[in-house]
């Protein structure tokens, strides 16, 4: 069976605001939490788990951006189980109902205590503009990335002579046990260890380049390659170029936000674009050929006898490539009139005459159809 819509998990609308998410998980967790139902824990239990996930995801901007926008699927691909409840303050909504129950002991249920302490970088997020054409048909494009960088003098270890020593506080776990008890209820709050950070290491020697941290500031320069039909908003990720873990532990991904720079000549729409082309008074009464621009080059256009303003024509598979398909859209061009500002007497003398052509014309065909 497939996850439920995190919103109908918590029972909010799509439109629920940060603050209505958090009443409405405090309430549900308060009522399923596994130590307030003694008799009907394993439900509890698994009801608890579904409704921590979906506060995890949408407390979090990014992640309920991501879960709008592509559902589960936007989530799934993209987060582990530990990421998708990473920086969620689960501390403050337990203490508002007299619980210490935080981070780790929301992994803990998820998991049974089995969690592997290695703290993975943060991810980046670099926002990048691109023309038209580099959209249209790729490109690529160096970027300067400042980031933390596996130190190269320790070898991410941060010791300056290799040396690390399981931490004496929570010996090489990363965690300490609380147990408080109240009443027929026992608590046991699991915490990061304030010895270690987590890491269960202890450094006599820290390394002098990078503090003791095993990773280093750098400016680096990295090739984006933008795939064909790239458009608005695409995020593309670049595995292992965000942040290095600290003391060695894995770096997190590079995410390149795509923007597409206004063209002077052409409207994006999906994979079609559309431009505006001004052609003489007179091409338009009496037909002919013009030439027009495109993200190629150029292509000839036939234009009718009798065209009117605001008439729409279609250069078939001339638009954008799709980025998965590769097959192209439409380009459409929207013909406006150009009329002349000023008139040599002799233009002046003709239009007079084709004037008094076209009302002679008309009349003609008025009295006929009487």
């Amino acid at each position: 069976m497939g996850k439920r819509d995190y919103y109908e998990v918590l029972g909010v609308s799509r439109d629920a605001t940060k603050e209505e998410i958090k009443r409405a998980y405090r309430r549900l967790a308060k009522k399923w939490h596994p130590d307030m139902n003694p008799d009907n824990r394993e439900e509890a239990e698994e009801k608890f788990k579904e409704i921590s996930e979906a506060y995890a995801v949408l407390s979090d901007d990014e992640k309920r951006r991501l879960y709008d926008q592509y559902g589960h699927a936007g989530i799934d691909g993209r987060f582990s189980q530990e990421d998708i409840f990473r920086n969620v303050d689960f501390d403050d909504i337990f203490r508002s109902f007299g619980m210490d129950f935080g981070f780790d002991s929301i992994f803990d249920m998820f998991f049974g205590g089995r969690r592997d302490f290695r703290r993975k970088g943060h991810d980046l997020r670099y926002d990048m503009e691109i023309d038209l054409r580099d959209a249209a048909f790729g490109a690529e494009k160096e970027i300067k990335i400042p980031r933390y960088k596996v130190c190269e003098r320790c070898n991410g270890t941060g010791s300056a002579d290799g040396k690390v020593e399981v931490c004496p506080t929570c010996r090489g776990t990363g965690r300490v046990q609380d147990v408080r008890s109240n009443g027929f209820m026992r608590f046991v709050t699991t915490r990061t260890c304030p010895t270690c950070g987590g890491t269960g290491k202890k450094i006599s020697n820290p390394c002098p380049v990078c503090k003791g941290t095993g990773r280093v500031r750098v400016k680096e320069s990295i090739t984006v390659k933008i795939p064909k039909g790239a458009y608005e908003g695409l995020s593309l990720r670049i595995p292992n170029m965000g942040e290095a873990g600290e003391n060695g532990e894995p770096p997190g991904d590079l995410y390149v936000v795509l923007h597409l720079k206004k063209d002077p000549e052409f409207q994006v729409d999906g994979t079609d674009i559309i431009k505006e082309e001004r052609i003489p008074f007179t091409v338009a009464a009496l037909g002919g050929e013009i030439e027009v621009k495109t993200l190629e080059g150029s292509a000839k256009l036939k234009i009718p006898a009798g065209t009117q303003a605001e008439t729409h024509f279609r250069l078939k598979g001339m638009g954008m490539p799709h980025i998965r398909t590769g097959r192209r859209g439409d380009m459409y061009v929207i013909v406006n009139i150009d009329v002349p500002k000023k008139l040599t007497p002799r233009q002046k003398e003709l239009l007079i005459e084709l004037d008094k052509e076209l009302r002679n014309t008309a009349r003609k065909g008025f009295f006929r159809k009487r």
